[in-house]
């Protein structure tokens, strides 16, 4: 595949554009803010912008002053930050508090079936039982993965990898290869059954990054490579001529989404070069969807499993989203890190 062509100077003054915007953002303890740091943090590892861990880390300390709240399943995905900043600046309290975010999805998160985590978040008015939402990839499964790796904890890892796998055996569709949004295990169904943008990266992107922390000999590596290998192969052939992808996949009536297309190109560097002539059409098209300010463009508001497709196709993409400038970032800071990558 022909090599990416693209202008550095040019992704590394939007990652800062995107980075100042985001800072500029107000958000609480839970998956909002938790996708939108992840994405600082990718930045913070492709460009070596020591500020970026800086602002994270005085936001982080400010919100710790309040006591950490009650944790749910999404509210857990500030734990990708605090690995970051454990990482980049020694200071043991980022770590304890990721251990007891990893401690409470082992022990004390709500589940189902063979152990899959249901769908939590931080509100009381909000209840999904024996639901399982494919967004638990990212903020739940593939934190563990990383606390495992980090530590050393088998425990951990092996937790994270029943929520891959669970959340595969209940959401990826073996015809399409695409994962829906969710499962609802007291009804046995699959609710709307849509093939959600958004949801796929989730998918996408987490399982891409979860063969970067197992060894290839482990059993589950071949399991997950699997899985991405037959979703990639599907969601390329339905990326648009914009180089973005719909926020209902198989629906071109629906608009473009912003949020999932990054996340879906940034996973499609974990088999090297093969989807190069995609990653370069994205390259161009999420470039034009970064105002001059930096907020990242039509990226669809928090989305539950709707009703049906048009509930999807109704989603309001007018607002700047925490995780629009997450996974905008993660995906410019992948093009970055791809440059000095070696593929064998």
């Amino acid at each position: 595949m022909p090599q990416l062509v693209y202008d550095e100077n040019e992704i590394r003054e939007t990652i800062d554009r995107i980075v100042d915007r985001t800072f500029r953002m107000d958000f609480g303890w839970d998956w909002p803010g938790g996708v939108a740091f992840y994405g600082v943090c990718e930045a913070f590892e492709a460009t070596g912008n020591g500020q970026y861990m800086e602002l994270l880390q005085q936001w982080v300390d400010e919100k710790l002053e309040d006591g950490l709240p009650k944790l749910s399943v999404n509210g857990v995905s500030i734990g990708h930050s605090l690995i970051t900043l454990y990482k980049s600046t020694g200071d043991s309290k980022y770590l304890d508090i990721a251990v007891r975010m990893a401690d409470y999805l082992l022990h004390d998160a709500e589940r189902f079936g063979d152990d899959v985590l249901q769908h939590t978040v931080n509100s009381e008015k909000d209840v999904f039982p024996e639901q399982a939402w494919v967004d638990t990839m990212m903020m739940a499964g593939y934190f563990l993965l990383r606390m495992g790796r980090l530590l050393d904890r088998s425990d951990y890892r092996d937790f994270g990898l029943k929520q891959y796998h669970g959340h595969e055996e209940l959401l990826q569709d073996p015809v399409t290869n695409l994962y829906y949004h969710g499962w609802d295990n007291v009804a046995k169904n699959h609710m709307s059954a849509v093939y959600w943008a958004r949801g796929n990266a989730w998918a996408a992107l987490t399982m891409a990054r979860a063969l970067r922390e197992i060894e290839v000999q482990h059993p589950s590596y071949m399991i997950i490579e699997g899985s991405l290998r037959d979703q990639l192969s599907a969601l390329v052939r339905l990326q648009s001529d914009e180089g973005l992808w719909h926020t209902v996949l198989n629906d071109k009536e629906s608009y473009l989404e912003t949020s999932a297309s990054a996340g879906i190109a940034a996973s499609l560097f974990a088999f090297g070069t093969l989807y190069n002539k995609y990653i370069q059409k994205s390259i161009g098209g999420l470039l034009k969807q970064v105002t001059a300010d930096g907020a990242v463009l039509n990226v669809s508001a928090g989305t539950a499993v709707m009703h049906d497709t048009e509930g999807y196709k109704n989603v309001s993409r007018k607002r700047i989203q925490g995780w629009g400038q997450g996974l905008a970032l993660a995906f410019f800071a992948e093009l970055l890190k791809s440059k000095n990558r070696v593929y064998h």
